[in-house]
């Protein structure tokens, strides 16, 4: 096969590499790719938003496959766009994408379905922002509607901040149109887990589960960010909890889908918090790979990547045994100094071929480009992910930091707790 992959972040490379691994797979094309890609995919300077862009290139590659990494082609409706000019396509169509698109469409979802989350209101003035904020005690949670980056969900222990954030929100319009509408919700104790799902319309396939790290320091302080780490499976979800949230959370979501006329191929991503007493609600919906989840999933899985997106695009997943993961994985992030704020670009690297050459290590970068002397740079706030694989958790994680000690830029930083809350 020919597979065209949309983006070019950690987990596009993260897909790139799962598919050069697929003897299914002969030729790889990305848009726009990162510097970690190069040797293993063609890449295309084309803007991965670019709907009109995308279509144009698919036109002059005609792949057999294609699949759209980020949220944002794919609420903008570049899967519908492909497939309408005739092209095989791993990824939800814009209705579908809503989930992730629109805060207020997916808890509204949750509602009509009976599926478990935090109780919420809608607001769109700040008067109702604070009305909301009244009916709750800290923490205060407040996600925009709309796409933001990773920078539209809030958390917070005092009430001022929880009123300035709604005011910067509805009234300075700091994200803009992504928080004209904002979410006050409950917020929900627990553990996260992530539960990723494959489906064709007419049925899933649920993946091994993760465990993704949100905030930027250690021990779970500072902002939330994109990510910073993560690993696969998780030793404490085991068969009794996926059975649970099966039932209470993934069916009736595909259920729902159906009987609303969603059509729905390709990943959609549950954002869980478990209770104390093992029950799940759902924290958000995405409607793509995690990142960094896909970085720690993609490597264990049982079957063969190339397969399973082909099998989803075209309606034949009932084709596929079980996956199960098959061994540990374990990401570390490396970010700029001051993500999730602003941030140093163009410094180089080094260490990359020494960590690269480890057994048992993966590198996939996230935010690198190439200076002017060919050096890999930094280039954006999460930079590189150093996946250790393993037989078991242990080993898994001593092979990412070991991989994380060769890395070295000016300002790196990664935290030194991935994978803490494996054991409770």
């Amino acid at each position: 096969m020919k597979v065209l992959v949309i983006g070019g972040g950690g987990r596009e490379h993260a897909l790139v590499w799962a598919l050069s691994k697929s003897k299914l797979v002969e030729e790889i094309h990305v848009a726009p790719g990162n510097a970690g890609m190069r040797g293993v995919a063609f890449l295309h300077s084309v803007h991965s938003e670019g709907t009109e862009e995308i279509l144009d290139l698919a036109t002059q590659i005609d792949p057999d496959l294609i699949i759209i990494g980020p949220e944002a082609p794919l609420v903008k409706g570049a899967a519908d766009s492909l497939r309408n000019n005739g092209f095989t396509v791993f990824g939800p169509g814009k209705t579908g994408a809503a989930l992730e698109g629109s805060k207020a469409f997916a808890k509204q979802f949750m509602s009509r379905w009976n599926i478990p989350t935090a109780p919420f209101h809608l607001c769109t003035t700040l008067e109702e922002g604070m009305e909301a904020l009244k009916k709750r005690h800290a923490p205060y949670v407040i996600k925009a509607d709309g796409l933001a980056a990773g920078k539209g969900a809030f958390v917070v222990d005092n009430l001022e901040d929880a009123q300035s954030i709604i005011s910067d929100l509805l009234v300075k319009k700091t994200l803009g149109a992504a928080g004209e509408k904002i979410i006050v919700e409950d917020y929900m104790p627990g553990l996260e887990l992530t539960v990723l799902c494959v489906s064709d319309g007419k049925e899933y396939r649920i993946l091994p589960p993760s465990q993704d790290h949100k905030r930027v320091y250690d021990n779970d302080k500072g902002p939330n960010t994109g990510g910073m780490g993560a690993y696969c499976p998780v030793p404490w979800a085991g068969s009794s909890l996926m059975e649970r949230i099966e039932k209470e959370v993934i069916s009736p979501t595909f259920e729902g889908l159906k009987k609303e006329g969603i059509p729905y191929c390709g990943v959609l991503y549950f954002g869980l918090m478990i209770d104390s007493h093992y029950k799940p609600r759902v924290v958000e919906y995405n409607v793509r790979f995690g990142d960094p989840e896909a970085q720690v999933i993609l490597p264990v899985l049982n079957v063969d990547f190339a397969q399973l997106a082909m099998s989803a695009s075209t309606g034949a997943l009932s084709t596929l045994p079980p996956i199960v993961a098959n061994g540990w994985a374990v990401d570390v992030v490396i970010s700029s100094e001051g993500y999730p704020g602003p941030y140093k670009k163009g410094l180089p690297i080094s260490g990359l071929h020494e960590a690269a050459a480890l057994r048992n290590v993966l590198l996939f970068h996230s935010g690198t480009s190439l200076n002017q002397g060919g050096e890999t740079v930094t280039n954006g706030g999460r930079v590189l992910n150093i996946v250790g694989l393993g037989l078991s958790l242990e080993d898994a994680l001593a092979r990412s930091y070991e991989g994380v000690k060769y890395i070295h830029f000016e300002g790196a930083h990664y935290r030194r707790d991935i994978a803490a809350k494996a054991r409770i």
